[in-house]
């Protein structure tokens, strides 16, 4: 019973061994991305530009701490033409919103 066991453990050393090399492997040929932090940091410092001391201190404290802008959802075309043609008569409005869907 107990060479048995022996045998059940060194045969699932020796399948697991190569799986576990291959791991290792694919993990070290990995590049890591840069995160949102250090993206952020870069593009503080470049902001910063000539700044030093206190004065760059508390600029990219500000800079860094900011939240990030949400990502502004492109205008549809209508609600642009809608905009446009706001506080005109019916007439012209129809035909000025024609006109501006009809646009590039």
């Amino acid at each position: 019973m107990k060479t048995l066991l022996a045998i059940a453990a060194v045969c699932a050393m020796v399948c697991a061994g190569p799986s576990l090399a291959a791991d290792t492997t694919t993990k070290s040929t990995d590049t890591k991305a840069p995160n949102s932090q250090q993206e952020k940091m870069k593009a503080c410092n470049e902001q910063a530009g000539d700044k030093k001391g206190d004065e760059r201190k508390a600029f990219m404290k500000t800079c860094l701490s900011a939240k990030p802008m949400a990502a502004a959802k492109p205008e549809s075309k209508m609600a642009m033409c809608n905009k446009k043609t706001a506080g005109l008569t019916k007439d012209e409005r129809a035909k000025a919103q024609s006109e501006c869907m009809k646009a590039s």
